[in-house]
């Protein structure tokens, strides 16, 4: 299982962190799978890229909760993304940009979209391990954007 089981429990705390002005700690939350950590590396092969070496996942959140509750999102959808997009059954899947997790499962999320959850992984800054950096749900109508 890709995410820890206190996972959540500590990704909450640094997102609350986050939203009262503080500095959280980096934080390992999880592993890839084997198959999802083959597939990165397969895809950072055929990229020319350095490969994941080690399968941890690690979270601050400091991005993904800037962009996420700008976005309207509140600490329990982000929590939501992230189990989604972090769970075994997501794929990796390439970007120019980016290495991603998506969950092609549909996940109907608390405003009633249909969205698929795409995990965003930084693979340099913390190497040899992954940090997730931000989950994007695609899909989704913004809280924000919705009318009142």
């Amino acid at each position: 299982m890709p995410l820890n089981p206190d996972a959540v429990k500590i990704i909450r705390a640094n997102l609350e962190l986050l939203k009262e002005g503080g500095r959280p700690k980096v934080v390992s939350i999880g592993y890839l799978t084997q198959e999802q950590h083959k597939a990165i590396n397969a895809l950072r092969d055929k990229e020319g890229k350095p490969r994941l070496e080690s399968p941890e996942i690690l979270f601050m959140g400091r991005h993904m909760y800037a962009s996420r509750s700008d976005d309207g999102y509140t600490i329990d959808d982000i929590i939501a993304m992230i189990e989604s997009a972090l769970c075994n059954e997501s794929e990796a899947v390439p970007h120019a940009k980016m290495t991603g997790m998506i969950n092609y499962k549909h996940r109907t999320d608390a405003y009633g979209n249909k969205v698929q959850d795409l995990a965003v992984l930084e693979l340099y800054a913390r190497r040899p391990k992954a940090e997730l950096f931000s989950v994007i749900p695609k899909g989704d109508t913004k809280p924000k954007e919705r009318p009142k």
